[in-house]
């Protein structure tokens, strides 16, 4: 893995880091150390500006860190199902990278699903299975 770029790697670190239970303590000891300290300072403007500017640029930047690895999580998610369609016999190869499609396209889609999951429903209240890879209708093509 020496091919990552230092963001990867240190997204990869920091969240990993992040997420952890002694992080969170940390987090709660500074921020019950600050109210401690709130009469010593006189709870002064300044007193309060250093929990608001600290909390303040790290929830920025942890709002791209969580972008980053959410981003890297998704697509090596939808990598892993594209495999599965692919190798399965009988998938339709055809809902490979759906995530690239349009809305309109999606819908499309979606609406071919919702008919076969109607058509599967009826068929159980008359005591039939609703097993097996029935085809699509694909006449609604828009």
């Amino acid at each position: 893995m020496k091919n990552q770029s230092w963001f990867l790697r240190f997204s990869k670190r920091l969240s990993i880091l992040t997420g952890k239970a002694g992080t969170f303590t940390i987090a709660v000891t500074l921020v019950i150390g600050w109210a401690l300290t709130g009469p010593i300072f006189s709870f002064s403007d300044t007193w309060q500006l250093v929990i608001n500017t600290s909390t303040t640029i790290i929830t920025f930047l942890m709002v791209f860190l969580i972008q980053n690895t959410q981003n890297r999580d998704t697509e090596a998610i939808q990598l892993k199902l594209d495999e599965i369609i692919r190798s399965t016999s009988g998938a339709h190869n055809a809902l490979l990278n759906l995530e690239d499609l349009t809305e309109k396209e999606l819908d499309i889609f979606k609406s071919r699903y919702v008919k076969l999951a109607l058509a599967a429903k009826e068929e159980l209240k008359k005591g039939v299975l609703d097993t097996g890879s029935p085809e699509l209708d694909t006449s609604d093509e828009d």
